[in-house]
């Protein structure tokens, strides 16, 4: 059984200490116990620690200053108060001191217990509510489930409906920007894990010198400059979801932790001997041939073999069809929502720029257009010419060298591509284009853009003479 976490039951009763720490035992809870205030202060008694327990009366210092000293030590803390002598004073004085909740012996375990989780829940949050704070000012997750309704990404979503009620670590590949911090966050809302944190850690981001504080946390004092203690994200992911994105590329040492952490459980923090247990749910991501990683000796195999558990491949963005317009059409109305402009939708031709377009960068790059767009665009929907030029423009294609057959420029020669299938769509389809763009994958207005742009279109108001022949025929 997974820790739910760690209490520290302070009691100078051995007979209560010990039967206590059997029924919260059972209830998944790790217990350590201490016979005095002096022996709860000791050093590294409190490391790791989620919650702390403690009576009133007690030989030497009694409980009412143990309250007050450790919440002076360690604010975050949760404190417990259990004694069989309440009364109205004592309990002011030990909430003022700085304890969460009071009860009175002999108590109900259940009782207790629920007590207990409350305040487990309230520090948890504190946490949450802290790492959030320092994320202030980066690009916060999105409320809604991203979007796609291609073969492709109904895979993935069916995936994770899958994966979503189990704890079995996740391995997301897919190309950067394709969506892979998205996905862990859907399969975070999928999950029972959903009232817990959702912790999103850039491996590439952190330099080695600064892992362990960052992943682990830190006691005031630990090392220069570690003026307050630190929660790593492994603490604040507690009963949640720790995603590490680019995981490849930890360095071996820093690959060494965190394995110890998904096989133990528990790690220490910086100046701490004592560990912290926390159960997470740990989501990597990656657009890193990992096998190849491990074959050059930059990657554990057996920390490959550990997050590989379930494996979810990401689509790019070139193959998920007309995802492509669903997804622009949604950042379009949020983006034009936040930046107060007052834009309907695209112009047909920006529609076809987009649906043509390969998209290197993903999701993120298409965001990113659509913002820059909005921005410049002075209308009411989304021209063409408030898209990069390098979306709406491709080279002329040359006339071929003497001796060549193959030009190897890569923009000419997808140019010459479309305009081949094009060609055979319009042949096969007898010259209908309702039917060459349902050979084609697109809408007719689509079509008639590529037409246009190829050469291929028909004069400003020519009909299509066979489709209308064979509508006379029927």
């Amino acid at each position: 059984m997974k820790s739910q976490g760690t209490v520290l039951l302070v009691d100078d009763d051995a007979y209560i200490r010990d039967s206590l720490a059997e029924v919260l035992g059972r209830r998944g809870l790790t217990v350590r116990t201490a016979a005095s205030a002096d022996e709860a202060l000791a050093e590294d008694a409190l490391a790791g620690v989620d919650a702390m327990i403690t009576d009133l009366k007690m030989p030497g210092e009694d409980g009412a200053s143990l309250i007050r000293e450790v919440a002076d030590r360690e604010p975050e803390l949760p404190i417990l108060v259990l004694t069989g002598y309440g009364t109205i004073a004592s309990a002011v004085e030990c909430v003022k001191a700085g304890a969460v909740d009071y009860l009175l012996k002999p108590t109900d375990p259940d009782e207790l217990l629920l007590a207990l989780r409350r305040a487990l829940d309230g520090a948890s949050r504190q946490r949450e509510l802290a790492y959030l704070r320092e994320r202030v000012g980066s690009s916060d997750s999105e409320a809604r489930d991203p979007l796609g309704r291609s073969a492709p990404w109904k895979r993935v979503v069916e995936l994770v409906e899958a994966a979503a009620p189990a704890d079995t670590p996740v391995l997301l590949l897919g190309e950067s920007g394709s969506g892979k911090g998205e996905v862990a966050k859907l399969l975070h809302r999928r999950s029972p894990r959903r009232k817990g944190a959702f912790v999103q850690v850039n491996c590439a981001a952190i330099p080695m010198e600064l892992f362990e504080s960052e992943f682990f946390g830190h006691r005031r004092g630990a090392f220069t400059g570690a003026v307050s203690d630190r929660e790593g994200r492994f603490r604040v992911a507690h009963g949640g979801t720790l995603m590490l994105d680019e995981i490849d590329a930890l360095p071996p040492p820093a690959q060494a932790k965190v394995l110890r952490v998904l096989e133990d459980g528990a790690f220490e923090r910086v100046g701490e001997s004592r560990p912290t247990r926390v159960d997470v749910r740990l989501v990597t991501a990656t657009n890193s041939d990992l096998s190849q990683r491990i074959a050059d000796g930059r990657f554990r195999p057996d920390l490959y073999y550990r997050i590989n558990v379930l494996t979810i491949h990401l689509p790019p963005l070139r193959e998920r069809g007309d995802d492509v317009l669903l997804l622009g059409e949604t950042f379009l109305r949020e983006i034009a929502v936040r930046l107060g402009k007052r834009i309907e939708g695209f112009h047909p031709e920006t529609e076809a720029v987009l649906a043509s377009y390969r998209w290197p960068g993903n999701v993120r790059e298409l965001r990113n257009v659509i913002e820059r767009g909005v921005v410049l665009e002075t209308g009411r929907r989304l021209g063409p010419d408030s898209l990069p030029a390098d979306l709406r423009e491709l080279p002329k294609e040359p006339a071929p060298r003497d001796g060549e057959d193959t030009d190897l420029h890569l923009r000419r020669s997808l140019r010459a591509h479309e305009r081949r299938l094009l060609e055979r769509a319009l042949e096969r389809a007898d010259g209908v284009r309702r039917h060459a763009a349902e050979l084609l994958g697109v809408d007719e207005r689509n079509l008639a853009y590529y037409l246009k742009k190829h050469g291929l279109h028909r004069e400003e108001g020519q009909e299509d003479d066979r489709e209308d022949d064979r509508e006379d025929e029927t």
